[in-house]
């Protein structure tokens, strides 16, 4: 309280004392003068206070505003304030540590820091302008631009209750190896894969039971890679994720979880027959017309993935029908005797299983196969979650045979064997699985034209048919595996996928272009294909694959400094081949050049994997090698 509020309070509390001692002697007059003045005075004492206090706005900070450096403007001010939001206004330097916080309450300082800030234009480069704030000096960037300009990540998150922001250099994961690479078990990181559900998958052919893509090619095609990797990840997955439960609804001589509903009609018929080619007593089907025969399913059943064998004869076709509990609407999946990859009619789906009459086994992932036949985008019908579809019945139309009706949460080795024995029924006499696409790099300066081989696609079917051989004992994945090492030998220039770097060091090529690509990731994988193989037994084919990765990892080794850009990793080495940019690795490549390094240290115990492995880890983290 300053001087001048002093004095006045003085002055009131002397002439109360005067009228005090006025009443003790005058009359009652003056006794109600007295009081007038008295409020007169002390009006007048409110009326400069409040005054002073105004005046002095905003130099009077309690210590709690202090403690939080907070300086509010005064409400006489007219100050334009702007809302805080993800993209804008949190202090990216590291803040003063209060040490009295405990450790989970220190970013209370980063959010008691966000105020009205004054608006400000960022010169982008003398290019272009952003909107910027300030505060005393220090500039607030929204993060949207941050985010395109120096391509990082981040999004507010709860944590503990209270909003965090997540800020992350890189959108991708590295796996680090939890044991030592094993050509008989989990293939590398890839029980973390789901081939199926990308959205270059058109779907999983009814006839063939493996991905068909739409890479470089919308009308579908077979690819080998993404067959590899399909199979790859089911394998990896049934090691490590719980057995899958099954339920059993129709073998042929016993029906459980389930009841036929037969057609009354005359001319329909569902009848146990013996099989000689099954060797077992089998349901044989005959429906005319619209009549069907229906097994319904029992309701608390969720398993979703259909097994069965089936031999459609004439006019025949099996369909599933899926429901969502508490939701009237039926999604219809056929499977029909065509050679029709997939089509869509009145929002029913159908897939061609072929327009043989001979037993097969069929396998399907039923939420799959009614996302990829009927996805939302295309229709206004919304599909139900998949963890709340229900298989409601099964329904078979016309002539043929079925046995061993099943269901089950999953089916991984199924689907692995569908890709082994895809990749044993097109090997080609080279040894290869042709790419039956155009392929096309650096904008076409660069193109593979259909036919073409490819080292990855080698490698990772090596992988998996080693991997068929060693569950199986079946020798004829272990000759397709063996058989498949022959274009190793062939360069590029003659349709194989060997070259040469500097004429020096021999590169198996992922795209075997001329001039070379140098592609890396693809390269790596090649050189586990070839370690598979070799760890397979002690046929001379078996020796020969492991002199091609003993000379691969000479050259990965004398190469890998050519990939380094000190702040990330390229993906191939068309630059040198081209003369043209750099060919920069996403970060989602960058990280698998890691893994594919951590994983093939514990199998080459070389500390340039290790150091190399362990830079481009920081670089994910934002670290860069130093400047000169």
């Amino acid at each position: 309280m300053n001087s001048f509020i002093k004095a006045k309070i003085n002055a009131a509390s002397s002439l109360l004392s005067n009228s005090t001692n006025s009443e003790q002697s005058d009359s009652p007059m003056r006794v109600r003068i007295s009081l007038k003045l008295l409020l007169v005075v002390f009006t007048i004492v409110v009326i400069f206070t409040t005054f002073s206090y105004w005046t002095n706005c905003g130099t009077i900070i309690t210590s709690t505003e202090k403690q939080w450096h907070i300086n509010e403007p005064c409400s006489k001010q007219s100050v334009k304030k702007s809302e805080p939001s993800s993209a804008d206004f949190f202090r990216l330097e590291e803040n003063e540590v209060d040490e009295d916080l405990p450790d989970g309450e220190q970013h209370i300082n980063l959010r008691s820091e966000l105020r009205a800030l004054e608006e400000i234009e960022c010169s982008i480069n003398d290019e272009y302008s952003v909107s910027c704030r300030q505060d005393n000096g220090e500039v607030y960037v929204p993060f949207s631009f941050l985010h395109k300009y120096f391509e990082v990540y981040g999004k507010i998150v709860k944590h503990g209750g209270v909003d965090k922001f997540d800020w992350q250099h890189s959108y991708s994961k590295v796996y680090f190896p939890k044991q030592k690479y094993d050509p008989s078990s989990v293939f590398l990181w890839f029980e973390n894969y789901n081939v199926e559900v990308r959205d270059r998958v058109k779907c999983i052919s009814g006839g063939e039971g493996v991905p068909v893509s739409t890479q470089w090619d919308t009308r579908g095609h077979f690819y080998p890679i993404q067959i590899a990797q399909f199979g790859l990840s089911h394998f990896s997955k049934n090691l490590t994720e719980p057995p899958p439960t099954t339920v059993f609804l129709e073998d042929g001589e016993t029906t459980t979880h389930s009841k036929w509903l037969h057609s009354q009609h005359s001319g329909t018929s569902l009848r146990k027959v013996f099989d000689t080619v099954a060797g077992s007593h089998v349901l044989e089907f005959k429906t005319k017309g619209a009549d069907k025969e229906i097994l319904s399913i029992d309701e608390g059943i969720e398993e979703v993935t259909l097994s069965c064998d089936l031999m459609l004869i004439a006019n025949a076709s099996l369909t599933v029908i899926l429901h969502s509990p508490g939701d009237h609407t039926l999604y219809r999946i056929h499977y029909i005797m065509s050679d029709v990859l997939l089509s869509l009619v009145d929002s029913e789906v159908y897939y061609g299983i072929g327009t043989t009459a001979q037993w097969k086994t069929l396998t399907r992932d039923l939420v799959i196969d009614l996302n990829k036949g009927l996805p939302s985008v295309q229709n206004k019908r919304k599909i139900a979650k998949p963890r709340n579809l229900r298989v409601h019945s099964i329904v078979l139309s016309g002539f043929g045979r079925i046995d061993n009706i099943s269901l089950s949460s999953t089916a991984h080795m199924a689907h692995f064997f569908a890709a082994a024995n895809w990749l044993v029924n097109h090997q080609d006499k080279n040894g290869g699985w042709p790419n039956m696409v155009t392929r096309k790099l650096s904008n076409g300066m660069l193109e593979l034209a259909p036919g073409w081989y490819s080292a990855m696609a080698q490698g990772q079917a090596m992988s998996l048919l080693t991997r068929a051989f060693r569950v199986t004992g079946d020798l004829h994945y272990l000759e397709a595996a063996l058989h498949a090492i022959k274009l190793f030998s062939i360069r590029s220039e003659h349709r194989g996928i060997l070259t040469t770097f500097l004429g020096k060091y021999v590169w198996y090529e992922e795209y075997p272009t001329i001039p070379s690509s140098y592609v890396l990731n693809g390269f790596i994988y090649s050189l586990f294909g070839l370690y598979d193989v070799q760890q397979s037994g002690n046929h001379q084919l078996c020796h020969e694959a492991g002199k091609l990765f003993q000379n691969g990892l000479v050259s990965l080794k004398k190469m890998l400094p050519l990939f380094d850009t000190g702040s990330g990793s390229v993906y191939d080495l068309r630059h040198y081949s081209l003369g043209i940019a750099p060919n920069l690795a996403r970060w989602d490549y960058h990280s698998t050049h890691i893994n594919q390094l951590l994983f093939l240290s514990t199998i080459h115990n070389d500390p340039l994997l290790k150091s190399v492995s362990d830079r481009w880890t920081g670089y994910m983290k934002g670290k860069k090698a130093p400047h000169n």
